[in-house]
């Protein structure tokens, strides 16, 4: 219930503002900048464990099958060149044996050796290589999608344990990019990520370890464009990660600003907002393109980069090796088998670099989500319970506020010196002025907030000191906007009561006056409703609200402004409700209307968080002082009577 309040403590720090988009820069969900352009983050990895090490032989095998598929695949060219040289050498020997003779058979019959032994050889490295990439992508995405599963379980569960000043600063949309966005950016990190770079950088060590076993001197060649290029990384991830920072605060803006906009589409539609809307997203999408064509832009450079280094190696190589070929110190045939040989493996060599860099983008965005994930799970609420808290089996309703002091942010204070104390069973109404404090009073007895001083007691326990789960199954709380969720009405009814029968949930309805409409669906109470009920009148939501109420038979119930935004006939009806809702029940009602407040045992008059006047309907008009002027301003009776003449008859 976010509506209570604004701003405190418990939210991730940062600017997220709901201005013009010329309004919307600067930090976004509070990170440290420096942690987005972080290939790698070693706190992030080792946090990350816990969530691996339930298949943890399933990723050990996963790095079996890809250290199979590396080697598989790296010793292939080394395997060629073997095969080219053996195979040029008994050609030459066929050349020169003479036509018919044994020693041409012999030479013809290990030609042909050869080709079967090295193609049978090269054909089971690429078959053990497809077994081992098909086990590696299978054990991966086992471990990644349940990782994903359970990071999703632990911030779900996290989120319904934070408490209300988190989601008074929060916006939903970020909150939800958190959930959704980044946990996939880690279940991806996990499925390809992490093992991609890893076989990337397995297989650089085994081309090295081939490339210097078959010609040391030609190894260094093919490696002196290396130096070339790290420095040029070193130059490039520098841009890349101040382009990469840009391209995830432009879309994290863009989809608040959608976020928004859909979410406040009746206020926009109703204000005509659409065309000044959509300039201002334009500004935003517009900005998101530049920003991600920039970040294309630095990407593509680097592929012709690397393309470069490999002509040119492969360049070099080829001198040397004429080179080495004209001054007799290299013969023919290693010459075509080193040819090959070294070719492939520069080729190869530079495909994990560019696979690698291709892999940036990835990691980067992973190590992001990763933080911004943990950041979620680390962010402790403010409200919990103490060790020893006290479990409510059953509550009598008895409610104190004693000498209270209260603020939503620092230095404004809701309450001061707040003194109320209230029988079980008494029903009390709560009124004055928008920012009195009324709707503070009934968040501190459900213990949404923690005041900062004096205390508040259900049944003489400091609410500090009682068991939250057992407080709040006692309690119920009917809103001015009326939250339905998706599923059947009976389902809505059910909601704070799961062990209701389906008799309690139509004897609720029949009490609250709602069960004619809903009988009169084709459905009934089986009628599926849409998000937040959409497909009901807000009369028939708020009668469904307090069927929701009603059937969690609660002790202490509390009214904010329920009776609000209801037609005159919905509320007869729900009066008529109230009494069987009240009845027994400790009630805090807040209300502008006379009929809702008129029969309350108490009335209390509020102003900036004090109690003015306090006493039953009749009492306060008669004493003729702030109660009675607010009645005079505003509050009108059911029957459509004005205020004056109903005090003049009173």
């Amino acid at each position: 219930m976010a509506y209570w309040g604004g701003g405190g403590a418990g939210g991730w720090s940062g600017n997220h503002g709901s201005g013009p988009a010329n309004n919307r820069q600067g930090r976004v969900d509070g990170w440290d900048y420096s942690e987005l352009g972080r290939i790698y983050n070693k706190d992030l990895i080792r946090r990350l464990f816990p969530f691996i090490t339930p298949y943890k032989w399933r990723g050990i095998a996963a790095i079996f099958a890809m250290m199979l598929v590396s080697i598989t695949t790296y010793s292939q060219p080394f395997l060629m060149a073997k095969a080219l040289g053996a195979i040029i050498e008994a050609l030459l020997e066929l050349r020169g044996a003479e036509s018919g003779s044994d020693e041409a058979s012999r030479s013809l019959d290990e030609v042909n050796g050869l080709i079967l032994r090295y193609g049978s050889i090269l054909v089971g490295l690429a078959s053990a290589a497809f077994a081992g990439m098909f086990y590696q992508r299978r054990l991966t995405g086992y471990i990644g999608h349940n990782v994903l599963r359970k990071l999703r379980s632990d911030m779900f569960e996290h989120l319904n344990r934070l408490s209300m000043p988190f989601y008074d600063k929060e916006e939903v949309g970020r909150v939800m990019s958190r959930v959704t966005s980044d946990v996939t950016t880690l279940q991806e990190l996990m499925t390809t990520g992490i093992l991609t770079v890893l076989s990337d950088i397995f297989g650089l060590v085994l081309i090295l370890f081939f490339m210097f076993w078959m010609d040391p001197f030609l190894a260094v060649v093919s490696l002196s464009v290396i130096p070339v290029l790290f420095i040029f990384m070193a130059i490039w991830q520098r841009y890349a990660a101040r382009a990469f920072i840009r391209t995830r605060i432009a879309i994290a803006l863009v989809n608040s600003n959608i976020n928004e906009n859909i979410s406040g589409i009746r206020v926009v539609q109703a204000m005509r907002r659409e065309s000044t809307n959509l300039e201002e997203f334009d500004e935003l999408n517009s900005q998101n393109l530049e920003t991600n064509l920039s970040a294309v832009r630095l990407q593509g450079l680097v592929m012709p980069v690397v393309e470069l280094l490999s002509s040119i190696a492969t360049i070099l190589v080829l001198i040397v090796i004429i080179i080495r070929l004209m001054n007799g110190s290299l013969n023919p045939v290693d010459a075509a088998a080193f040819s090959l040989g070294f070719l492939l493996f520069i080729q190869r060599f530079f495909n994990p670099v560019r696979d690698i860099v291709l892999q940036y983008t990835q990691l980067q965005r992973a190590m992001a989500g990763a933080q911004r994930v943990f950041e979620v799970l680390d962010t402790e609420p403010l409200i919990y319970d103490k060790p020893n808290a006290h479990e409510f089996t059953m509550i009598d309703g008895r409610v104190d506020f004693d000498e209270v002091d209260f603020e939503y942010l620092p230095g404004v204070p809701v309450l001061k010196k707040f003194d109320l104390h209230v029988q079980p069973g008494e029903n009390i109404a709560l009124v004055g002025h928008t920012g009195a404090g009324k709707t503070s009073i009934t968040a501190l007895i459900a213990r949404f907030y923690d005041i900062q001083s004096g205390n508040v007691r259900i049944d003489g326990f400091d609410v500090r000191d009682i068991q939250l789960s057992s407080l709040t199954r006692r309690m119920s709380v009917v809103l001015q906007e009326p939250y339905l969720f998706s599923g059947s009405i009976a389902d809505n009814i059910r909601y704070g009561r799961l062990e209701a029968s389906d008799d309690d949930i139509k004897k609720a309805a029949i009490a609250v006056g709602a069960s004619s409409f809903i009988e009169s669906l084709d459905l009934g109470y089986d009628s599926i409703l849409h998000e937040r009920g959409q497909n009901l009148s807000g009369g028939q939501r708020q009668l469904i609200s307090f069927a929701r109420a009603l059937v969690a038979d609660p002790a202490i119930l509390v009214l904010d402004e329920a009776t609000a935004n209801i037609d005159t006939a919905t509320e007869k009806v729900i009066q008529d409700a109230l009494a069987t809702m009240l009845k027994g029940r400790t009630s805090f009602v807040i209300a502008h209307r006379l009929s809702t407040i008129r029969n309350a045992d108490r009335i209390v008059m509020m102003s900036e968080g004090e109690i003015l006047e306090i006493g039953n309907h009749e009492e306060l008009m008669t004493l003729d002082a702030n109660y009675a002027d607010l009645y005079r301003m505003g509050f009108e009776d059911v029957s459509g009577e004005d205020a004056l003449s109903e005090t003049t008859q009173g």
